[in-house]
């Protein structure tokens, strides 16, 4: 796992994240923790890479509140809940929010371990299929509002010369307009400018 990536522990127990600590970075991984939710926000910031462990109950701001925070303000991170056997309920809550696991206290080292290896993965995927969607945004701002009309009807099956009658132009117009569309999308071929399309969220009809 790369050194860029961190795991965010947050809990108001020392011994806890002292323990946490330890153990995350027996295993190689860069750790970074904080005594509460409202000392975690006002360090990190939207981006950095990596995955949180939090606690759901803590003085001020708990755990639960910081994850509406961050849904409210769009900042993607995977997150476990660490939970006593008391907060389960406020545990499963977490989960149905977009939590990637919840671990109960007492937890097993290995199983903790895990989670929080699928939890980087998660955020690595996340951020590949980000940096794509900007690469094709970037793309699509360059096409003329007929080449995005040609793009939609392509990469929803139509064939030149259907694309010709419902435009009104040629079957040769429609082509050059789809060589064009090719080239400043630096498509492979159809099926990666579909791919391209369904990545983007395109709203094709």
């Amino acid at each position: 796992m790369s050194n860029s990536f961190s795991v965010f522990v947050v809990d108001d127990d020392k011994a806890m994240r002292n323990s946490l600590k330890w153990l995350i970075e027996s295993v190689g991984m860069k750790v970074e923790t904080y005594a509460s939710a409202d000392e975690f926000v006002r360090n990190y910031y939207p981006g950095q890479a990596g995955c949180l462990l939090l606690d759901v109950r803590m003085p001020g701001m708990s755990g639960l509140e910081l994850q509406e925070h961050f849904l409210k303000h769009e900042i993607n991170i995977p997150i476990i809940i660490i939970t006593g056997h008391g907060d389960v309920p406020m545990a499963v809550k977490a989960m149905k929010a977009g939590a990637v696991d919840f671990i109960e206290k007492p937890f097993n080292d290995e199983l903790l371990l895990e989670s929080i290896r699928l939890a980087l993965n998660i955020d690595i995927e996340q951020r590949s299929t980000q940096a794509e969607r900007a690469e094709i945004a970037t793309h699509l701002a360059t096409l003329t509002p007929r080449e995005l009309e040609v793009m939609e009807m392509v990469t929803n099956g139509w064939a030149n010369k259907e694309i010709a009658q419902r435009l009104s132009v040629s079957t040769k117009t429609v082509e050059a307009h789809r060589a064009r569309v090719m080239e400043k999308m630096h498509a492979r071929s159809l099926a990666n400018l579909v791919k391209m399309a369904v990545t983007a969220s395109m709203q094709l009809d």
